[in-house]
């Protein structure tokens, strides 16, 4: 009986130490956060301790682009490695407010931020709005984010004008939509038809370009600010 009884117990333990080893979701996220505050702490890497936001903006920029990169052509080792760079960017900046007078916020901070944030602008799923397609979503979210920053009384708020020329483009024309503004289009008949085509013509056109020593980045920007010029009077 004795015998049958410690089997038992040993069995338990087992199952009790199994279970503590297993890894649980988000164990590895906070060892990458006790890691960056051991770089900026007291006897850490003294590069580390002299960066500040603006420092690391160039680095948040290149990681981003590297994770495109992965997305578009990586593998999974490439996708979890220039994930973890951009995460370990966003880490480092909490880290570093956490330790500047005056800011005092960490990355607990930021996180139920964006945990409030996605509640508020998901209330088809933890309210009761009613959305059965992503058109829906799409439908009501301007007067979602509305409602969050009353202060922006233009849709070219917010728009980041650092964005590289064609993405801005892109994301102006969609602004500019909701305000009557447009830009004529191609030709159907001429238009690319598929994406490798589009890209085939982008290319042709800054080949061209390049050929009479025109700058396309700055011409696109050109036009792009004559855009905006034409939102804001068409909000006046």
């Amino acid at each position: 009986m004795t015998r049958t009884t410690g089997g038992h117990g040993a069995a338990e333990q087992a199952t009790t130490d199994a279970a503590a080893a297993a890894p649980v979701a988000g164990d590895g996220l906070l060892e990458l956060v006790a890691m960056v505050g051991r770089l900026r702490g007291p006897g850490g890497c003294p590069w580390d301790a002299e960066q500040t936001h603006e420092s690391l903006v160039q680095y948040l920029v290149e990681e981003c682009w590297e994770l495109i990169d992965a997305i578009e052509s990586g593998s999974r080792e490439e996708m979890i490695e220039e994930l973890g760079d951009v995460l370990y960017q966003v880490l480092f900046h909490a880290d570093l407010a956490a330790h500047t007078p005056g800011e005092d916020y960490d990355i607990d901070d930021v996180a139920r931020h964006m945990t409030a944030k996605m509640v508020a602008r998901h209330p088809h799923v933890f309210g009761d709005r009613e959305a059965e397609t992503a058109a829906d979503v799409v439908a009501f979210w301007d007067d979602l984010k509305a409602s969050e920053k009353p202060h922006r009384t233009s849709v070219l708020d917010g728009v980041p004008q650092g964005m590289p020329a064609l993405a801005l483009a892109q994301k102006l024309l969609g602004k500019a939509e909701k305000v009557g503004v447009t830009r004529p289009a191609t030709d159907a008949a001429s238009a690319p038809a598929t994406e490798a085509e589009l890209g085939d013509t982008l290319m042709a056109l800054v080949a061209s370009a390049r050929a009479r020593g025109f700058d396309a980045e700055r011409a696109l920007r050109d036009a792009i600010r004559s855009m905006q010029d034409d939102v804001r009077a068409a909000e006046a």
